[in-house]
C-alpha cells in the first residue's frame, strides 16, 4: 500500500534531515481516502514532542499541496520509542550508559550478548558485561541491538 510517490517521500527525508533528525521507518497505512502515515525519527541527541511538531508541520505543508494524497489523511510524527531497535550508528552516543541486548558477528559466528554501552568511538561501541567482560564491536558487525528498558 503505497499512497505516497517517491519524490513525496524523497521530500519527508529531506526535511527531516534538514530538521537535524534522521528518518528511521515511514509506514503508509489505511486506505486511499482515509491514509496513515506514521513518521519516525531520531537524532544523534534528545528528541523531544516540539521538535516532532516542526517536523510534522513541515511534512503537513507537503502533504496538502499534493493533489494525490486525500485531505483526510493522518500524520503521526514520534521517535521510534525504545522498543525498537537502533539503526543508526549516530543512534548510539546518547545511550551510553545504558544496557543493550546485542546481536552479532564474531569470527563468522553470530553471539548475544546483555552488556552496558561504556562508549563509542566512531564506528568502534564499547560494551561492558556483568563479569567485567569487554566487548568492543564494530557497527558493521551489529545484526540487532535494542536498548534494554530498566526499572
Amino acid at each position: 500500500m503505497n499512497f505516497l510517490s517517491k519524490n513525496i517521500v524523497e521530500q519527508i527525508r529531506e526535511i527531516v534531515e534538514k530538521n537535524n533528525f534522521f528518518l528511521i521507518e515511514l509506514i503508509e497505512r489505511g486506505n486511499r481516502n482515509n491514509p496513515i502515515f506514521e513518521v519516525y525519527i531520531d537524532s544523534s541527541s534528545d528528541l523531544n514532542t516540539d521538535s516532532c511538531a516542526v517536523v510534522s508541520r513541515a511534512i503537513a505543508e507537503i502533504l496538502d499541496a499534493e493533489s494525490s494524497v486525500s485531505s483526510n489523511y493522518r500524520l503521526d510524527v514520534s521517535s521510534p520509542g525504545i522498543d525498537r531497535p537502533l539503526q543508526y550508528l549516530e543512534q548510539y552516543p546518547k545511550n551510553i550508559g545504558r544496557r543493550f541486548e546485542v546481536k552479532f558477528r564474531l569470527s563468522g559466528e553470530i553471539k548475544k550478548i546483555n552488556a552496558k554501552l561504556e562508549s563509542v568511538s566512531g564506528n568502534k561501541l564499547l560494551f561492558s558485561g556483568n563479569k567485567n567482560e569487554q566487548y568492543q564491536i564494530d557497527y558493521a558487525d551489529i545484526i540487532k541491538a535494542k536498548v534494554l528498558i530498566s526499572f
